[in-house]
């Protein structure tokens, strides 16, 4: 039976944007016979926020999903990510790295630009393909870890974007495939735990689309598969074009819950920004049952202060 994964981030708010996505997530599943994973992405020490995973999975809940398996917890259990290392490290494929930010900055500013949240990293700790690796260093504080990227572009086919192209080594280069704290990058993460806990369908928003060359990658350095079908969909964004977020004002769920807005006006209007028809109060089993992937809008949702009234309107 194919599997998905739900896997919302403790490091911020599920708000109206994820959930969208996390609410059409459920829905192919259900549609297609797929079982549900609950995974909680808890690696991101410096931003990892106390008790946001809890709160996650009881709006998910309360939005009225569901899953067969979890919650699973990245951060209780960092064997497999540190067991992926070291095979990467004995096959000489990645390397230690203690360069700062401030370094790859000046050291990038003649380079190719990586993706907007990045910088280019322009190799200056790569040694020779023949050097051994320390693996010594490996769990080391101040230490991170590169995977060395081979040259070339990556084509793979989403199942909602379709074709598609990225060349990683000339838009991020060697990317961490571990922290300077000692954890596991998300690019790891993700491909440890997608392999391991058997999940063949990935479906996100498509700020992650450059993400699935890296991990493509990872999986064949590793030698684990077989990949996940890739369903990356257009984000919800602010009336300025960039992504969902505090300056955009509060569209947590957490938010509309306190102010007395039930679960099924949030749902109706996430329901019409997915192709279901005109906004209306709608329970997730009445989505299930409208929802149409093939409908679904191919541009960017953006959040209005119409829709903002909508939602609050007694």
């Amino acid at each position: 039976m194919p599997r998905t994964r739900l896997a919302p981030s403790p490091t911020g708010a599920l708000h109206l944007g994820n959930a969208r996505t996390f609410l059409v997530n459920w829905a192919l599943a259900r549609q297609r016979g797929w079982q549900i994973v609950l995974r909680i992405e808890d690696l991101d020490g410096p931003r990892f926020k106390e008790g946001a995973a809890e709160r996650a999975i009881e709006l998910l809940g309360w939005l009225g999903m569901d899953w067969d398996e979890g919650p699973y917890f990245q951060r209780y259990d960092l064997a497999p990510y540190q067991e992926a290392t070291v095979r990467l490290a004995n096959a000489r494929q990645v390397y230690p790295c203690r360069c700062t930010r401030k370094e790859i900055e000046l050291a990038s500013l003649s380079a190719p630009h990586g993706d907007q949240h990045e910088l280019h990293y322009p190799g200056t700790c790569r040694p020779d393909s023949d050097v051994p690796v320390n693996t010594d260093l490996l769990g080391t504080t101040g230490v991170a870890w590169r995977v060395r990227v081979p040259s070339g572009a990556t084509n793979f086919v989403d199942a909602f974007c379709g074709a598609y192209e990225y060349d990683v080594g000339k838009t991020v280069g060697d990317f961490l495939v571990g922290t300077k704290l000692a954890l596991p990058s998300y690019q790891l993460a993700v491909v440890v735990d997608d392999a391991r806990q058997r999940i063949d369908e990935v479906v996100r928003g498509d700020d992650l689309l450059s993400s699935t060359p890296r991990q493509m990658l990872l999986y064949k350095l590793l030698g684990i598969g077989p990949l996940p079908t890739y369903t990356h969909l257009p984000l919800v964004v602010g009336p300025d074009g960039n992504r969902l977020a505090k300056r955009h004002g509060d569209s947590r769920i957490a938010h509309y819950r306190e102010e007395g807005i039930t679960a099924e006006r949030i749902v109706g209007l996430l329901a019409e920004w997915c192709g279901c028809g005109p906004r209306r109060e709608m329970i997730s089993g009445e989505f299930l049952a409208s929802f149409d992937l093939a409908k679904m809008p191919t541009e960017q949702i953006t959040f209005t202060p119409a829709d903002e009234a909508w939602l609050t309107e007694n």
